[in-house]
C-alpha cells in the first residue's frame, strides 16, 4: 500500500485501490480542516495507516493513530481533521460522496481508482 500513496500528492481526494461486493477500499491524504458532514446511509470507517487523525463530533473528538480503525456511525455528523498529513484507508459503500449531503469545494470525484 506504501507504492500506492506515493502515486499522488492531492489531499482529501480518496483513490479506490479495491472493491469487496459494493464496498470500496479507498485511500487518501489529509490535512487540516474538513468540512462537517454526514452520511445518513451508511457507516464509515477510518483506518488510520500513517499520522494521527481527529474526528471531531459535535459533542467531543476522538484520535485515530497509526493501524487504528474508528467507525462512525451513520446519520452521525463529524469533521475530520490532520494537523500534520495523514495516510489512511476508508471503507464504505461504493457512490459515497465524501462530504455526504454538505457538498462544496472538497467533493472529490467518487470511483478514481489507482
Amino acid at each position: 500500500m506504501t507504492k500506492k500513496f506515493g502515486l499522488f500528492s492531492e489531499q482529501w481526494t480518496p483513490k479506490v485501490i479495491a472493491e469487496m461486493n459494493d464496498y470500496q477500499f479507498k485511500i487518501v491524504k489529509l490535512q487540516g480542516d474538513f468540512v462537517w458532514h454526514d452520511h445518513k446511509d451508511t457507516d464509515e470507517t477510518f483506518f488510520v495507516i500513517d499520522g494521527e487523525l481527529r474526528i471531531d463530533f459535535r459533542d467531543g473528538a476522538v484520535r485515530i493513530g497509526p493501524g487504528e480503525m474508528f467507525v462512525v456511525p451513520k446519520g452521525v455528523e463529524h469533521k475530520p481533521y490532520a494537523e500534520r498529513e495523514v495516510k489512511l484507508m476508508l471503507i464504505e459503500p461504493r457512490g459515497v460522496v465524501n462530504t455526504g449531503e454538505a457538498g462544496g469545494e472538497r467533493t472529490a470525484q467518487n470511483d478514481v481508482w489507482i
